[in-house]
């Protein structure tokens, strides 16, 4: 962004949020709608479910499911799903990761309405164990909805290297088909589709700042993990849907969507913190994104020449405890994190030339790293609409929910 753009922006969400006293956090329209639209241009007509937990706010949830483009919600908890069906925000809602709240799956089982719209994944037989035990204790059980989680991660050397998270432990067409088989053989689920998260793809930007031997070489992972998976991905549906038809094969993130939608056999890709666009994605080359989601401190010390600490700021994102994780000064531009103290819980000092025009109780503008870690800390997101905020909406906290 240049120095004048910076400038405009600075003086517009000054302006809009005048009256209000940071600690706050903002959606800029504009912004997020930009955002959702590149996503689904990059999908090319694949639909994008979308990951409630990069959003964490309702009211964005459902403004989002409105547009052409976004189908369905890819929950991270299950009673997020359940709390999500109960609100009507969706009918159609993918939990993401395995669930062992044998209270959560009893009440799925026992609710029919829950049952149709709530998926939940499974990577083992003691999935499969655990769920149909939760549901024997409801006294007019209905069918509990599976989805099979592939492991998705890019090995070298006989496994020896790896790339990717560690999530499940079914791999090959056999693995895959055998769970299959299995969930099949148990009146109390029903198979509905399979999931694989390329996080070594989706998750990782391949420019990051700086590092240009890095950069080559997480391209270079990225190029035969992409091939690899792509040719795994459609052996593994195959042998599944000769066991049994399914609705759904999801794939992809943020960072992937495009190269993910364009394998035959994903039919829907699962994304969203495009449309905050958190820091972390900004090192891709493929797409760029608008900072969408913003959080404003105030100056509350100016300790000497070139630096001010503001009160807060310490909003580190989960992952490796490394310098990307925390968030980033983003307006006045140039100031920076001191490397002594990071973001700290209750102050946070910023470096740089421009801290010196900063007086006690003026505003810094950061960026989360991630995308809606941003929500836990706050109960409310003001949505700036051109140069007025058009709205304050609770986010899940704000709501009374915390699901992890």
């Amino acid at each position: 962004m240049s120095p004048a753009a910076e400038a405009d922006d600075l003086r517009r969400l000054n302006a809009a949020t005048a009256q209000l006293e940071p600690p706050f956090a903002v959606i800029d329209l504009a912004a997020f709608r930009s955002n959702a639209a590149d996503m689904t241009r990059r999908a090319s007509g694949t639909p994008i479910r979308l990951a409630s937990k990069s959003v964490r706010c309702r009211r964005l949830i459902d403004d989002t499911l409105a547009l052409d483009g976004f189908r369905g919600v890819l929950a991270f908890t299950l009673p997020e799903a359940l709390w999500l069906a109960e609100c009507r925000t969706s009918d159609d809602i993918v939990v993401a990761y395995p669930t062992a709240d044998a209270n959560a799956l009893a009440r799925l089982a026992g609710d029919p309405a829950a049952a149709m719209a709530i998926t939940v994944m499974v990577d083992s037989v003691e999935h499969l164990d655990l769920i149909a035990r939760a549901a024997a204790t409801v006294s007019d059980p209905h069918p509990v909805r599976v989805a099979i989680d592939i492991d998705a991660g890019y090995q070298t050397l006989a496994g020896r290297l790896r790339a990717g998270a560690r999530r499940s432990p079914v791999r090959a067409p056999a693995q895959a088909a055998a769970l299959a088989r299995a969930i099949t053989t148990r009146p109390a689920l029903r198979l509905a589709g399979l999931m694989a998260y390329e996080a070594q793809i989706a998750g990782v930007g391949d420019s990051p700042p700086g590092r240009p031997a890095y950069a080559t070489a997480i391209r270079a992972m990225q190029r035969r993990s992409a091939a690899e998976l792509a040719s795994r991905r459609a052996a593994i549906v195959s042998a599944v849907r000769e066991v049994a038809p399914i609705e759904f094969v999801n794939g992809g993130g943020t960072g992937s969507i495009a190269a993910t939608a364009a394998e035959d056999a994903v039919t829907e890709i699962g994304a969203g913190s495009g449309l905050y666009q958190p820091s972390l994605f900004d090192a891709y080359r493929s797409f760029s994104g608008r900072p969408a989601a913003l959080f404003a401190l105030p100056v509350v010390r100016r300790p000497g020449p070139g630096v001010v600490t503001v009160l807060g700021g310490g909003y580190v994102a989960s992952g490796p405890g490394d310098p990307s994780r925390l968030p980033r000064p983003y307006l006045p531009g140039g100031l920076t994190l001191d490397g002594n103290e990071g973001a700290g819980e209750v102050q946070t000092p910023v470096l740089g030339p421009a801290a010196d025009d900063l007086r006690i109780g003026d505003r810094v503008w950061f960026r989360h790293a991630k995308a809606g870690e941003l929500c836990e800390r706050f109960n409310e997101l003001h949505l700036i609409d051109g140069g007025a905020v058009a709205a304050t909406v609770p986010t899940y906290r704000g709501e009374g929910k915390a699901f992890l």
